[in-house]
């Protein structure tokens, strides 16, 4: 299903040494808004013909907010679709630089209206519900990523728009004991997976019957800089900082582990390549199972940890797997696309990140007062 913490750090910690902790990941730079897709210092510039007046759901959130900033550092206008009471920490130093509209995807009649007045060219969405442990309200759940992909659509077909790229989860196939492509069944085994699922398939229906572009991305396990701090990777690079691990579920479970910002130039590149399937279905991963004691032992080598993992210190999640690995040939071959980070290098850029402004390193350690 979801990828949400293995364990969460306490209250009121201060990450020492961090200078220490900054030179072991010189090496990688920083991620920030003005830097190239891949990592390094070069600046952005825009690959499309023109600047595109682009329409996000979910911008406010992990993923949504660095490709707000990517689209904004390659100069686009910028329309976010959030709701009224959505925490907008993500958001900080944009003001000014995009146009937000408070809503959600599930009114339909408010989502007629947005569409209808920026007049989209291209449309990301990335609004979705349940895919915290924390978010069990099944009805929200079907509005939110059914009714509200379907709101969406529908208001898009009314307009020019050139495409809609849909946001979709690996959890759609459910338990495999392989790397499934595309063309395998999916198989939900939660209701968070089966909503989505039926978007994924509502998509790629009215996309073909309109021959409209609306490809979905079936994401894997995306880490990095704005991600939720009580996730996985945020928690244990914090707790790594004080040299110290958190909870830890079983030491087997795996997960293919794919950083953000690749997750961000995947998206761009299927909004800018057409391919003959006007609803393709293409998996983003990096196509390499990582187990958490194989993760956790890439963490000790960066930050030199001495004391030792408390395996099973952490119930399993319903949803976990002795297989969760991505088949990503399909998006190479269509869309061009290639993940430019391995686990190492995007571990270590999203810590120099995390370490780079003394709000954001408070936030993560503290989960109390976000950056501004």
């Amino acid at each position: 299903m979801t990828d949400s913490s293995y364990g969460s750090t306490g209250p009121g910690r201060r990450i020492p040494q961090v200078a220490q902790v900054l030179s072991r990941c010189a090496n990688v730079g920083s991620y920030a808004s003005v830097l190239s897709p891949r990592g390094d210092t070069s600046p952005v510039t825009a690959r499309s013909e023109q600047r595109k007046r682009v329409l996000l759901t979910g911008g406010s959130g992990f993923i949504g907010a660095n490709l707000t900033r990517r689209l904004i550092a390659e100069g686009h206008e910028v329309h976010l679709l959030v709701r009224p009471k959505e925490a907008r920490w993500r958001l900080a130093g944009l003001a000014g630089q995009l146009a937000l509209h408070e809503g959600a995807v599930e009114e339909r009649d408010l989502v007629d209206k947005i569409v209808a007045e920026v007049q989209p060219q291209w449309v990301f969405h990335l609004a979705a519900y349940g895919c915290y442990s924390t978010q069990r309200d099944v009805q929200a759940i079907v509005r939110t990523n059914y009714n509200g992909t379907v709101n969406l659509v529908e208001a898009c077909l009314q307009t020019e728009f050139e495409v809609l790229v849909n946001a979709g989860t690996s959890s759609e196939y459910g338990n495999k004991d392989h790397a499934p492509p595309e063309s395998e069944l999916a198989e939900p085994n939660s209701h968070y997976a089966a909503t989505k699922a039926a978007a994924t398939l509502y998509c790629r229906f009215i996309a073909n019957k309109a021959q409209r572009r609306i490809p979905t991305l079936r994401l894997y396990s995306v880490f990095g800089p704005w991600e939720e701090p009580a996730r996985l990777v945020p928690t244990l690079l914090t707790c790594a900082m004080h040299g110290e691990y958190p909870p830890l579920v079983a030491r087997g479970t795996p997960r293919d582990y794919v950083y953000v910002d690749d997750v961000v130039e995947a998206l761009l590149l299927a909004a800018e390549r057409p391919t003959d399937d006007p609803g393709a279905v293409l998996n983003i991963g990096t196509g390499t199972q990582t187990t958490l004691h194989e993760l956790v032992d890439i963490v000790r080598e960066q930050f030199h940890i001495g004391c030792a993992p408390r395996w099973g210190s952490m119930p399993q999640r319903d949803w976990d797997t002795d297989t969760w690995v991505a088949d990503p040939r399909a998006a190479k071959e269509t869309i061009g696309w290639k993940p430019g980070y391995d686990l190492e290098a995007g571990l270590r850029a999203f810590a120099k990140w995390m370490l780079a402004e003394p709000a954001t390193q408070s936030f993560y350690e503290t989960h109390d007062k976000a950056p501004s």
